[in-house]
């Protein structure tokens, strides 16, 4: 006797989703690099593109995002690079997320030239485009930026330093990012302005390129340290290479008698800070970023009003050795607050 099989709306839903297995970055599943967050119940569809999906500055990024989608009702799709640098990848997903129907993308940009081609074809079919954390070049190739001021970062360790050396003469080591990388760039520029140093400036007695990564940071500050010696004060991209230089610096006996400045506010990074290898570090909020990028495309799927310019994110100074004339918080507050 044949069974009578009752179609259920789960039924109906699943034999959907099994239809259309083949595509990604779907309703229906996370499919390949990417996931959901909400129930979608309001239709918003909204996209986040990072340049890992490792970095825990990242990982924190979608945390905020999913967070925000969830509490508007809106559906998060993600991807991210395989590598930092995968400019290619994340083509593939602005156009995978076009095609999907998002209403707006989120982007952490790896090659801020190179993906201009795909966001502009993203935004000639009504996707409004907001960067995170990294501009683009040109910054009109998005509809907004939501990022930390990176100048105003390095302002404020810069201006810290200083004040710590108190009159004392300064022997500074630059641990960098890369050449042409706009975060980078500011970082540093922000730190020597925070100083009071021209790029020429003689205090300067090495400067290396680390990538950020804490095991070419201790690398560079082992060249900069046979270089000079005489090192007493260390500027650092972010703080996996600031723990690289502390690495190199107690090898030699000197973790105690060296500055070492940074930027970024990781848990990690602010826990070091409170355990005296760091000194002080900008803190940001990327999970700000991502949140506040969500809000605006379901507001933009709402009424049709764009996010445009840039939105800064706020950036604070942690250290648990305050100098006078320099605001800052402390590592309990940093902890609280890191990445967040």
């Amino acid at each position: 006797m044949p069974r009578t099989i009752r179609l259920t709306p789960s039924l109906i839903r699943a034999a959907a989703c099994t239809g259309i297995a083949a595509l990604t970055l779907t309703a229906c599943g996370s499919g390949s690099g990417s996931d959901s967050a909400g129930d979608g119940s309001n239709g918003v569809k909204v996209g986040l593109i990072t340049k890992t999906d490792t970095n825990p500055f990242f990982v924190k990024m979608k945390e905020g995002a999913e967070k925000a989608a969830k509490e508007s009702g809106a559906q998060l799709i993600s991807s991210a690079g395989k590598f930092d640098g995968d400019n290619a990848g994340q083509v593939t997903a602005v156009e995978n997320m076009v095609a999907s129907g998002v209403k707006g993308i989120l982007i952490t940009p790896s090659d801020s030239k190179a993906i201009v081609p795909a966001l502009e074809k993203a935004r000639a079919k009504g996707v409004m485009v907001i960067a995170l954390d990294s501009p683009t070049d040109p910054r009109s190739a998005v509809d907004a930026l939501f990022a930390t001021d990176n100048l105003a970062a390095g302002k404020l360790i810069g201006a810290y330093a200083k004040a710590a050396m108190k009159g004392k003469a300064a022997r500074i080591a630059t641990l960098d990012l890369a050449p042409g990388v706009a975060v980078g760039i500011q970082r540093h520029d922000g730190f020597l302005k925070g100083f009071g140093l021209g790029e020429k400036d003689p205090a300067i007695v090495c400067s290396q390129d680390t990538g950020g990564d804490q095991a070419k940071g201790q690398t560079a500050m082992e060249n900069c340290l046979q270089k000079s010696p005489g090192i007493n004060v260390v500027y650092t991209i972010n703080e996996p290479a600031a723990l690289g230089a502390y690495t190199a610096l107690k090898a030699k006996g000197r973790e105690k008698d060296v500055l070492i400045v940074s930027v970024d506010g990781g848990c990690t990074g602010t826990q070091a800070v409170k355990d005296g290898k760091i000194a002080a570090t900008s803190q940001q909020y990327p999970l700000k970023m991502a949140a506040e990028g969500v809000k605006a495309v379901v507001t933009y799927a709402k009424d049709g009003k764009k996010a445009t310019g840039y939105t800064d994110t706020g950036v604070s100074l942690i250290t648990d050795k305050a100098q006078a004339g320099v605001a800052a918080k402390d590592t309990a507050y940093g902890l609280d607050n890191c990445w967040g």
